[in-house]
């Protein structure tokens, strides 16, 4: 497994395992992602899971030390003293006493007529303040966009290490990972793999053949190959491994241009700005 190093130079390998919607009630599962080679698992306190992954690493014996573990703070748990109290919920369900990272899951509330500015801000301090108690060993957002990350910006006194956005092809949100890139926060991608279109799209499954692989694992490189780290999820022993099966090719240069340049399908309809579209 490679590794990303994010901008305080904590370790990150460079495939995780994205727990929404994940069997992670049962060891056997996360005893399948840990034989076929995960150790970063991706969960959040919306996915409602947090205790049943810490029950199954626990009784699978991982080492807390060999482990990457990130969560995040719902909408609901904007703000200073909100922020504060959710991370210790998240630490108590997970049955660890530290995070390797915490995230900030959506820059606004459900009601978008909130100062989502200042919410981020207070959350924000929070999450510095835990980084600098050494509770968690990296921090940062989900779904910023970069006016959101600007405003953050703007009073931080630690730069956001990470942005974890929905990224595929036919969504590479390019200008998003651009503007990341050069202020030195990692991008990280939920639904790497796109939805049934993705997987099904004619001509993805034609350039896949091409080099031998799947569509899965020609959007997980084309993940990689973006500087961005990939999150998938899956429950079959096959694909869990497959999905790691990613670093013995490279995707040509003209073919990362058709890929990024795809008109835009299999986007989720989800937009922080505004309510939910139609995909």
């Amino acid at each position: 497994m490679e590794n990303f190093t994010l901008s305080n130079g904590v370790s990150i390998p460079a495939v995780g395992y994205g727990t929404y919607l994940a069997d992670c009630d049962s060891a056997a599962v996360v005893e399948n992602a840990l034989r076929a080679g995960y150790r970063h698992f991706d969960t959040a306190s919306f996915y409602g899971n947090e205790a049943e992954l810490g029950r199954a690493l626990q009784q699978c014996g991982a080492a807390r030390g060999m482990l990457f573990l990130t969560s995040k703070l719902w909408k609901t748990e904007l703000g200073y003293r909100q922020a504060l109290d959710a991370f210790e919920r998240s630490l108590e369900k997970l049955g660890t006493d530290y995070l390797d990272l915490y995230l900030i899951h959506w820059p606004r509330p459900d009601d978008l007529s909130a100062e989502w500015a200042e919410l981020d801000r207070g959350t924000w301090r929070a999450l510095e303040e835990l980084y600098h108690a050494g509770r968690v060993r990296a921090i940062g957002v989900s779904n910023f966009l970069p006016h959101h990350l600007r405003s953050l910006m703007e009073t931080a006194e630690v730069a956001p290490m990470v942005n974890q956005i929905e990224f595929h092809p036919g969504y590479p949100q390019t200008w998003n990972v651009e503007f990341c890139k050069a202020h030195g926060i990692l991008p990280e991608a939920w639904s790497p793999l796109g939805r049934t279109r993705v997987l099904d799209d004619p001509f993805l499954r034609e350039l896949a053949a091409g080099y031998g692989k799947s569509v899965a694992q020609l959007c997980l490189r084309f993940a990689l190959q973006r500087g961005v780290l990939p999150l998938p999820k899956s429950s079959a022993p096959e694909r869990m491994a497959a999905n790691l099966d990613i670093f013995d090719f490279t995707i040509s240069d003209a073919d990362m241009d058709r890929i990024l340049t795809l008109p835009q399908f299999g986007w989720s309809g989800l937009h922080p700005d505004f309510p939910k579209q139609q995909p």
